[in-house]
Formats: structure tokens, C-alpha cells, sequence
């Protein structure tokens, strides 16, 4: 049976180049030539391309994709050999195979590209991500396309007249091409890149209703677009799809973070006053202390097991939520605190700090409380009494 690598490495060792001239070496006459060449390499050369299309013929999988292209690749540059070595007529039929077996893989390929396009849109799994966190389609897509991307030049001959499965509704800025490339058929290859990722953007949007809390749905849609982004700015998508292309789906995992953060931390933000330094009165303060702990302890709770896989969107998170939440709290407890120290229930009405709420926003989005924390893993704020309140 042919070894597949040593098709592969035909081109390296320089055996087609090689091949030809024995017989012109050994005799004179032309004829001679080109029937001993005939007699010695035909058989042999029609076998070996040969091989490919039973490759291709074969049963078809997505990790057979990389096989097929490298051996797509392997024959067309070695084309121009083909050509020159195989150009009598009696040797044809060698020609003849190659191109065969050119167009048995690229219609392989076609068919794999289509069916893996097709998988993404079947997806039905059903189970939410724990947490927001990374959907293993997610991984599997991004992983796959960012491999592809190595092999688009020679996927551009190959989809040159591919078209797109359906017509999108989307308008044509979003498969804008960012740089001007020398032939159409590169052009196509990104279109189709942009839309192989599209696909999936829409699976995974389909997939937020799996979730309850709407909130932890963005959380989920911030998770994963960032991935997919962050595959892309680490391979050769980058080149192809364009900074523009990165610069508008950064701007969506804000958007993402942002609308989570509004329907996450919005009763906990409402339970201050607009004004946190306006003067109130003691019962205000007092009701005002009392809602924003009860808030928070809510909102703590529900989002101890949620998660943000990347570590710099974690803290651009963290910072942000400390921000609005953190910059009004400490206003308002500034303002309030003294009039309350005296009271005799004081630590069960200001059961946190300014601090105490940086500790344990701290601890949110590794997906599980960190242990050895302020807040310990098995605490939640509701059970712990903060004694440095009093002394402040």
C-alpha cells in the first residue's frame, strides 16, 4: 500500500525530477526514450496518484480535512513536474490521474467544509454551560477554523466557485474584505471564513435561552465571543478577517459585560440613593444599609458559581462592577456610618465595609468561591459579621 507521507514528500526528494532522465541518459532515439520511460514509470505513477482519490473516495470525517488539503497541496506543486515529466502522449493517462484525483479531493473538501458548516447548525445540545463558561462547540469551531486558516490559500482554488449554502440576510458590511487581495478566489475563502464564524455567533446566541437568569446569559455571550475573538488575534484569521473585523466584536464582548452588569447589579445599585452623600434621615439610612446588604447578598450568592474564563475580561469586570457599586457604597457609608455607630445593632445594620465589598467581589467568576479568602468557601456574606465596621 503507498504511504500517504511519501506523496507528501515527493516535491523534498526531488524523485519526479530525478525519475525522467534515466532513459535519456541510456539511449539516443526519441522513441526509445518515451517507450522505455513508458514501460518503467507509468504503471507505477498512475498507482501512486491513484492514491489520493481513494483518499478521497473514502468515508469523510472532519479531521480528515488536513489530510485531504495536504495532499491537494502536494500534488499541485508538483504540477508543473507532472507536466514536463508525463508530456508524451502515451503517458497521458498519468496526467490524466493526477487531475483526477486534483478534482476528487477538492470535492471532498467542498463536501467537508459543507457538512462541518452543516454540524454547527445542527448542534442540539441542551445543557447550559456551568456558569457562563466556555461551550465546548465553541472550542471545537474556533479550534478547527483556526487551523483551516493555514490552509487558505490553497482552500481558495478549491471553493473559487463554492457558493455560500444560503443566502444571508445580513448586510454586505459584514463580510467586507479588509485588504485588496490579488484574486477573487482568496476573497471567497475569507467571505466563507466570516461566515463559518457566523454560524456559530447565531448557535451560541440560540443557546442564552437555556439559561434563566438573563443576566448570566450575556455573562455566556461575553465568555464565548471573546474566545472566538481571541482565536482569531492568535492565528492566521487575524490576517484574513482583519483588525476592523476584531475591532467591532471587541466592542460586542463590552456590550456583552456591560448588559450583564446592568441586569446583575442593578437592585443592588437601586438600593442606594441617586445622591449617596445627600443627607437623610436616620430611618432612611437605616432601611437604605439594610436593602443594600440584603441586594448584595443576593447577588453575591447567585453568581458565586459563575465564571469568566479569560483572566483580563475577569478583572476588566471586577474593576468595573467596583466602580459603580464600590465608588456609591462608599459614599453613602461615609456619610451615614457616623450617625450609626451608637446604635445598639449597629453590625447588623452595616454588616460591610467598603473593603468588605472589594474582598468578595474578589472572589467572583473563578466558577467556585476561592478558599482562603475573606470570604471563605463556605460563607456567604449573610454569615459573616465584619467586627472592623465598629472601629472605622
Amino acid at each position: 500500500m503507498i504511504d500517504q507521507k511519501w506523496i507528501l514528500d515527493l516535491d523534498d526528494r526531488g524523485y519526479l525530477r530525478e525519475y525522467d532522465r534515466i532513459p535519456f541518459l541510456v539511449f539516443t532515439s526519441e522513441s526509445s526514450k518515451e517507450s522505455c520511460f513508458k514501460e518503467i514509470s507509468k504503471e507505477a505513477a498512475i498507482h501512486l496518484f491513484q492514491f489520493p482519490e481513494f483518499v478521497a473516495k473514502g468515508k469523510k470525517s472532519p479531521e480528515k480535512m488536513f489530510r485531504m488539503l495536504d495532499l491537494y497541496d502536494a500534488i499541485s506543486e508538483l504540477w508543473p513536474e507532472i507536466e514536463s515529466i508525463f508530456s508524451f502522449q502515451s503517458t497521458s493517462a498519468v496526467k490524466s490521474q493526477a487531475v483526477s484525483s486534483l478534482l476528487r479531493l477538492g470535492d471532498a473538501v467542498r463536501s467537508m467544509l459543507s457538512d462541518f458548516e452543516s454540524a454547527i447548525q445542527k448542534d442540539t445540545s441542551k445543557s447550559p454551560v456551568p456558569g457562563g463558561g466556555l461551550h465546548p462547540l465553541t472550542r471545537y469551531v474556533m479550534n478547527y477554523v483556526s487551523f483551516l486558516s493555514d490552509y487558505c490559500v490553497i482552500l481558495s482554488d478549491i471553493v473559487a466557485d463554492f457558493p455560500l449554502p444560503v443566502q444571508t440576510p445580513l448586510p454586505d458590511s459584514y463580510f467586507e474584505i479588509p485588504f485588496d487581495f490579488e484574486d477573487n478566489a482568496t476573497s471567497a475563502m475569507v467571505v466563507r471564513f466570516a461566515w463559518i464564524i457566523l454560524v456559530l455567533l447565531c448557535k451560541l446566541d440560540g443557546k442564552t435561552e437555556l439559561y434563566k437568569d438573563v443576566s448570566l446569559s450575556y455573562l455566556f455571550l461575553a465568555n464565548n465571543l471573546h474566545y472566538v475573538i481571541s482565536k482569531v488575534k492568535n492565528s492566521n484569521l487575524k490576517f484574513l478577517l482583519g483588525e476592523d473585523w476584531i475591532t467591532k466584536h471587541e466592542l460586542k464582548v463590552k456590550q456583552y459585560a456591560s448588559n450583564y452588569e446592568r441586569m446583575a447589579w442593578s437592585k443592588v445599585l437601586s438600593s442606594l440613593p441617586n445622591n449617596p452623600t445627600a443627607v437623610i434621615s436616620l430611618e432612611a439610612a437605616k432601611e437604605c444599609f439594610h436593602s443594600f446588604s440584603s441586594a448584595f447578598e443576593t447577588a453575591y450568592r447567585t453568581q458565586s458559581s459563575w465564571v469568566v474564563t479569560d483572566g483580563k475580561l475577569r478583572d476588566e469586570i471586577k474593576v468595573s462592577i467596583a466602580k459603580k457599586i464600590g465608588s456609591a457604597y462608599r459614599a453613602f457609608y461615609d456619610t451615614n456610618r457616623g450617625r450609626l455607630r451608637d446604635e445598639k445593632n449597629f453590625e447588623s445594620l452595616v454588616r460591610f465595609s467598603p473593603d468588605d465589598l472589594g474582598n468578595y467581589l474578589s472572589d467572583l467568576f473563578y466558577g467556585a468561591r476561592v478558599s482562603g479568602s475573606t470570604s471563605s468557601s463556605n460563607s456567604t456574606p449573610a454569615s459573616s459579621t465584619h467586627h472592623s465596621s465598629r472601629s472605622r
